[in-house]
């Protein structure tokens, strides 16, 4: 089973690079399954797997999928 995570693209680094928010978090994402950055602007919301973009997505679907994640992480702390 794979997770991919959802984030903001805060940055263009460079044509295959972007930097992605995580709720605070700020990590380097490569571009390269969407086509670069042709594809991606500053504020979309992205679904990133072990460091590769590999769909935009709504604002809407991240916020889903974020309370999506956090009601696993109480119910697991329970």
């Amino acid at each position: 089973m794979c997770i991919a995570i959802p984030g903001k693209i805060s940055k263009i680094l460079s044509e295959n690079q972007a930097e992605v928010d995580f709720g605070g978090v700020f990590r380097e994402v490569n571009l390269d399954l969407l086509g670069g950055t042709s594809e991606i602007n500053i504020g979309d919301y992205v679904l990133v797997h072990v460091g590769y973009v590999i769909s935009v997505i709504t604002e809407e679907e991240a916020r889903l999928t974020t309370e999506a994640f956090e009601e696993i992480l109480a119910a697991n702390e329970e």
